[in-house]
């Protein structure tokens, strides 16, 4: 670690839906770039991680969410990829999906016609199949680990 040490935590919040053996994965353009990673977002102030996690949920898939545990939280040092003074904390938290499902789903990554910042498509990734090189960052490759091991047959 470099001298200038970060002095502002970045807390991310993600959701891993499971279903039939598959994992739902959100393909998004942010920031200028192409990223793949798990539904969720950045914490708000005054808000906790499992009402961000609702939050993020509805206003990205507009789906209420239920079942809700505490899958992973970040356990190593992480610098924020965007901002040199921060340090990235990443809570995980596998959930299920109210019934029924109001948002749309794609066979095909980044099903979107432009790469428009805010642009995002979901898709059901097989567990079995996940790959490091699947996702953008690199606490989501962790977990897509983690979750290789614990939903191995």
């Amino acid at each position: 670690m470099s001298n200038k040490q970060p002095k502002h935590f970045n807390i991310r919040v993600y959701g891993l839906f499971v279903q039939n053996g598959s994992v739902l994965v959100s393909d998004e353009y942010q920031l200028g770039m192409r990223m793949t990673k798990f539904p969720g977002g950045g914490l708000e102030f005054g808000e906790g991680t499992i009402d961000c996690l609702k939050r993020e949920i509805h206003e990205e898939c507009n789906q209420e969410i239920c079942d809700i545990r505490h899958f992973y939280t970040t356990d190593f040092f992480q610098q924020a990829l965007f901002f040199d003074d921060h340090q990235l904390l990443s809570i995980y938290y596998t959930a299920r999906f109210t019934e029924p499902l109001n948002f749309s789903t794609s066979r095909k990554a980044f099903d979107f016609s432009t790469n428009k910042n805010g642009n995002q498509s979901f898709r059901w990734q097989a567990i079995a199949s996940l790959r490091e090189d699947d996702f953008s960052f690199p606490i989501d490759k962790h977990v897509a680990n983690l979750l290789k091991q614990k939903f191995k047959q």
